[in-house]
């Protein structure tokens, strides 16, 4: 099976690179660096600890972890390598020259053989849900430790994995380890065929999220900007299709609270002239974060125009509501405005954080909305009254707490397989 996996792969290699080609229209970066993608990377670090994070929001859930491995192994250069140029600018701005970045290469064995021999990586690390086999394979073939770290799995995704049962079984049990989110996710990979003494539950390491002590002084000062004590709500990770949704919400809302401001951070960065534009065509009187105005009273809407300061937006509001959920995209990272005290809002379809959410829900520490009308609705009454969003976000941070511990387990498994193989 792998080795028809192999050949579609390699005949949709124009197509990938075209589709490269086409996002680069609106973001130059992905028509640079091409080369990498093929495995030609100069100056690669030798007998790394390789981390393979996709994008942002990976990369972001790894902070922590490669700044405690920097610290446990000084003597070990640590690679990251992403598929996005966002994810690359992201590992730039966490880790400023600590580690090294590249894209990885496509998954074809001729790519990654040659990749791995210049590489020999100490361990590779796998961060949440990125299964591919020839790398899986070709790893094994060179006795290199692989750990799926922080591993989640939505029923959805398993069904269509299950579509691919022998090269996904192959797959999962080329892996030395798999660190699972849950129990429940545990379960959807083995019942894929993974080894069950090859999965180990250990919990989110999104729940040991640490936010640095200037993070408050800074967002009240970026608070201040707008004016006293007015009403705050952030729409964090959107995608097309619900900017126009929160808007109309937004809209409403200002009908009962003139004074409020809504926070608007699309997911990707090269939608952020779109969003804009969407924002002036429906008559907000908006400002762009990247104008950096010491006096933003007049904005109704604040349009979060940067990357990697989601954390900050987030201290900025009362309330977060979490994209990618109203639309059917699977939602995003509800944690950190939860690890921030934030009551926390999202739309009816969080597939790709479904066991957190639900857990959420249970504890009334989030709440689901299934229109813009419910949305509207719960935005006001949490905005009128403080004691209702303390009350609900203390919820949150006590989950938060009852479930830390999951970045120790999995460095306990990083050692025990650095160790032994």
């Amino acid at each position: 099976m792998r080795h028809i996996y192999t050949a579609l792969l390699t005949l949709l290699i124009p197509f990938m690179l075209l589709r490269l080609l086409w996002r680069s229209r609106k973001e130059a970066a992905y028509r640079q660096r091409w080369k990498e993608r093929f495995g030609w990377s100069s100056q690669l670090p030798h007998n790394p600890i390789w981390i393979h994070a996709v994008s942002v929001g990976e990369v972001q859930a790894t902070e922590t972890l490669v700044k405690q491995l920097l610290e446990a192994y000084p003597n070990k250069p640590i690679l990251i390598t992403t598929t996005t140029p966002t994810g690359a600018a992201r590992v730039e701005k966490l880790f400023a020259g600590r580690v090294t970045h590249r894209y990885i290469p496509f998954d074809l064995p001729w790519l990654i053989s040659p990749f791995l021999n210049r590489l020999q990586p100490a361990i590779l690390i796998i961060i949440e849900t990125e299964i591919w086999p020839n790398l899986l394979a070709t790893c094994r073939q060179h006795n290199i430790p692989t750990l799926l770290a922080n591993a989640r799995l939505s029923s959805r995704s398993a069904k269509g994995y299950q579509q691919f049962a022998s090269l996904t079984a192959e797959a999962l049990n080329n892996l030395s380890m798999i660190a699972a989110q849950s129990a429940e996710t545990a379960r959807r990979f083995t019942n894929l065929g993974a080894s069950p003494a090859r999965v180990e539950e250990i919990g989110s390491i999104k729940f040991d999220t640490q936010f640095p002590p200037l993070l408050y002084q800074q967002a009240n000062t970026l608070r201040q900007t707008f004016g006293n004590n007015r009403p705050i709500w952030i729409a964090a990770s959107t995608h097309e299709g619900e900017e126009e949704q929160l808007l109309a919400a937004h809209k409403q809302v200002r009908e009962l609270i003139p004074d409020a401001l809504l926070i608007l951070v699309p997911r990707h960065p090269e939608r952020f002239e779109a969003v804009a534009k969407l924002i002036s065509e429906t008559g907000f009187n908006f400002i762009r974060r990247t104008e950096q105005k010491s006096s933003n009273s007049h904005a109704e809407v604040f349009l979060g125009d940067t990357m990697g300061e989601l954390p900050l937006l987030f201290a900025t509001a009362d309330l977060a509501f979490i994209g990618g959920s109203l639309i059917q995209r699977g939602g995003h990272n509800l944690l950190e405005p939860a690890a921030l005290g934030l009551p926390i809002a999202f739309g009816p379809h969080m597939f790709n954080f479904e066991e957190i959410s639900q857990l959420f829900l249970k504890k009334q520490a989030a709440y689901k909305v299934e229109s813009v009308d419910q949305l509207t609705t719960l935005v006001t009454e949490w905005l009128q009254k403080a004691e209702l969003r303390k009350e609900i976000g203390e919820r949150g941070l006590a989950l938060i707490e009852e479930n830390r511990g999951a970045l120790q387990k999995l460095r306990q498994i990083i050692d025990r397989l650095l160790t032994t193989y």
